[in-house]
């Protein structure tokens, strides 16, 4: 399991050095309770609350009454609403032998027997909430405040996913849980909130916290509610059974009167017999949270018998019977030191930012993407700024936005580029998406190169030396050009003997049949790469079946949604000579295996009639070295024999994951699908079971 480092941050000599670690702490917590807007990442606020315990410890007359391990969500705007339970935090663990240590306190607290079983459920990164039912009513919102009152905002019911305005049954109940936002609600708050004028909110749980404590606006921002507790005691609740119920059977029952809950997705609440099948779901839940819709920083751990939680008991602010365990951070705060503006071979000029080096998530992060010059003025970012960069899985990392309580004045504005920084053409800015006005023309080169690389046509010999004489000389525009060039013409070039000329001219030659993908690909299509290209080209089949689609029918293919279909019908029109010229040299336009009405179907042109595809249907990962016969597969034709075979491939291991071939020094990845339980096989296995597909 990835495990948190439990190196403290510094070492406290004195009082003097406590009490400043205390108000450090209290400064942090303040800002992420108060604003939502942190001033430090999680990962280092929680290794400075361990220091500051550590030195608790060994000072028990000493400690401060502010100090935050005396309270509940230290620092946060309390309100003025009694809870009629206090809404404790947890304790945290960062490794499986702290949380080892931690369940045999819980035994001594049960006078040394097992815990009859325990409960493993994802810590959400969000709000923590209270929401009341009246007869089956929703008739308050409460936020946690310090635990003993916290604020009203009923205000905000209506827009909550999850609390329902009404129960399936008509009981009186006090349900807790956190309110958060999806991916798709925070993209829509953030252009909610550009459109009114306002900051877009600097990361989820900012936007969060925000949205639920505001009144006054004139819009209003969707979340999700997921219950995690209900006050289950008779003088709590007119439903009987809730007592009785063990914390995985209550979450059912949550569920059941229509709340929201975790139910339906990988990370469920899920019940463990013993400790080590409770640490294998804790893994299991790290391994699956990049691919989850919502944000989470740990898995939580409880007993799962009600008997069991009423022995153990509670202390001054956690419960003795549950405890978090903290996944390494998926976001860092670090100092944006620059902006890259480079342009892409379709003309598009993309900011790249250069950031002081920090690790998110076990990897060394240097540079993050800034999608568009509209969306760093949307964020308000600033050169020197501290902004939050985010890293999970296999993402690319990303600014999500600046921290502006850590601003000293001395931050400079972001200098957009007047030309084309790659040619000094003027820049087309009718759209969020910049581009220099020239197009391709201003990454000629560029293009050539893409489309003449390994993974598309795949023409040895051409490098860009060659391409830029050949471009100079006026001999090709772009690389349909190469299918007409002759032997005197490459003569003609540089450092060009008879020998290279003929070889290239060969590899030329053997480009003219490679499959639809290959040559879609190339064709360097805006919103296309070799996985959309692949699907594009098993879809339809063949060129023609293409370039008759429009955005309607381009829709089907997965991947390819309202906005990406019609770039592609228009991207398709303006390549319209280039693809003709590709047809008049006899280049194929046509898919291995794909039928000609352009159906992936139950006959390949390798098998026989009838015969089903061996992966259909399946989700294939392939990672590690290929041996015995695939040896030689690049990734892109491993990807090509998948889909021939009826499979879809696919980059990353998640629950939607059918089949992981691993080789050799496979890795992450297939410590990923032996957790989850998927299917794993070697190379030599997967080509013999499409040994008739194999070339």
């Amino acid at each position: 399991m990835t495990e948190n480092s439990t190196a403290p941050v510094a070492v406290l000599a004195d009082e003097d050095a406590y009490l400043e670690a205390v108000a450090q702490a209290r400064t942090a917590a303040e800002a992420y309770y108060g604003s939502g807007e942190p001033s430090m990442d999680d990962e280092t606020y929680d290794r400075l609350l361990r220091v500051i315990t550590a030195w608790e410890g060994e000072h028990p007359d000493l400690v401060a009454a502010d100090s935050p391990s005396q309270q509940i969500a230290a620092g946060v705007t309390t309100g003025d609403v009694e809870h009629p339970v206090r809404m404790l935090s947890l304790g945290n663990v960062f490794s499986d032998q702290e949380l080892r240590a931690w369940a045999a306190s819980l035994e001594r607290r049960l006078g040394g027997r097992a815990v009859t079983a325990w409960a493993v459920e994802p810590k959400f990164d969000g709000v923590a909430l209270a929401a009341r039912y009246r007869n089956g009513r929703l008739v308050q919102l409460v936020t946690r405040g310090d635990g003993t009152t916290g604020e009203d905002v009923s205000h905000a019911i209506g827009h909550i996913i999850g609390l329902p305005a009404t129960l399936t049954e008509p009981i009186t109940v006090e349900v807790r849980g956190e309110v958060l936002m999806t991916e798709a609600q925070f993209a829509a708050a953030n252009e909610l909130r550009a459109a009114h004028g306002a900051a877009v909110f600097a990361n989820r749980r900012n936007a969060s916290s925000g949205s639920l404590r505001a009144k006054d606006r004139a819009y209003h921002i969707e979340q999700t509610f997921l219950a995690y507790a209900a006050l289950t005691g008779p003088e709590h609740t007119s439903d009987p059974i809730l007592k009785d119920l063990s914390h995985t059977q209550l979450i059912a029952r949550l569920a059941g009167l229509g709340l929201g809950t975790t139910i339906g997705t990988p990370v469920a609440t899920y019940s463990c017999t013993n400790l080590e099948q409770a640490i294998a779901r804790v893994q299991e839940i790290n391994v699956l949270r990049p691919d989850l819709d919502f944000e989470l920083d740990g898995a939580v751990i409880k007993a799962d018998e009600p008997a069991d939680q009423a022995q153990a008991g509670i202390g001054s602010r956690t419960p003795h019977w549950a405890t978090a365990f903290k996944f390494p951070a998926a976001q860092k705060i670090t100092v944006l030191r620059e902006v890259e503006w480079g342009v892409g071979r379709t003309g598009v000029i993309a900011p790249r930012a250069v950031l002081e080096p920090v690790n998110v998530a076990g990897t060394t992060i240097t540079y993050a993407t800034l999608h568009n010059p509209a969306d760093i003025t949307r964020r308000g970012l600033m050169l020197g700024d501290h902004v939050i960069v985010y890293r999970a899985g296999e993402v690319i990392p990303r600014v999500e936005g600046a921290v502006a309580t850590l601003r000293t004045g001395d931050e400079q504005p972001i200098v957009f580029p007047e030309v084309c920084p790659r040619c000094g053409a003027e820049i087309d800015r009718t759209q969020e998406r910049w581009r220099c006005v020239r197009g391709r023309a201003c990454g000629q080169v560029e293009a050539i190169r893409y489309a003449v690389a390994r993974d598309a046509l795949d023409i040895d010999g051409l490098g860009e030396k060659i391409i830029v004489q050949l471009v100079n000389k006026g001999l090709i525009e772009d690389f349909a050009d190469l299918f007409a060039l002759t032997r005197d013409q490459l003569l003609s070039l540089e450092r060009m003997g008879t020998k290279s000329a003929d070889n290239l001219l060969a590899s030329i030659d053997a480009a003219r049949s490679k499959p639809l993908n290959r040559v879609f690909c190339a064709l360097g299509i805006l919103g296309t790469g070799r996985s959309m290209s692949l699907r594009i080209a098993t879809h339809f089949g063949s060129m023609q079946a293409v370039r008759d689609a429009d955005a309607v029918a381009l829709e089907q293919v997965e991947g390819i949604g309202g906005e990406k279909a019609p770039v592609i019908v228009a991207e398709l029109a303006d390549l319209a000579p280039v693809i003709d010229k590709l047809v008049a040299a006899g280049v194929n336009m046509t898919q291995p295996g794909v039928s000609p009405a352009g159906v992936p179907g139950g006959e390949a042109e390798s098998g026989g009639a009838g015969e089903a595809l061996p992966l259909a249907g399946m989700t294939v990962v392939v990672t590690g070295a290929m041996s015995g016969p695939l040896s030689e597969y690049s990734r892109t034709e491993m990807n090509e024999l998948i889909a021939q075979a009826g499979g879809r491939a696919s980059s990353s291991v998640s629950a939607r994951t059918h089949l992981v071939v691993a080789g050799e020094n496979a890795g992450s990845k297939l410590d990923k699908a032996r957790t989850l339980g998927i299917e794993t096989i070697t190379p030599v296995e997967l080509a013999d079971r499409l040994a008739t597909y194999l070339t």
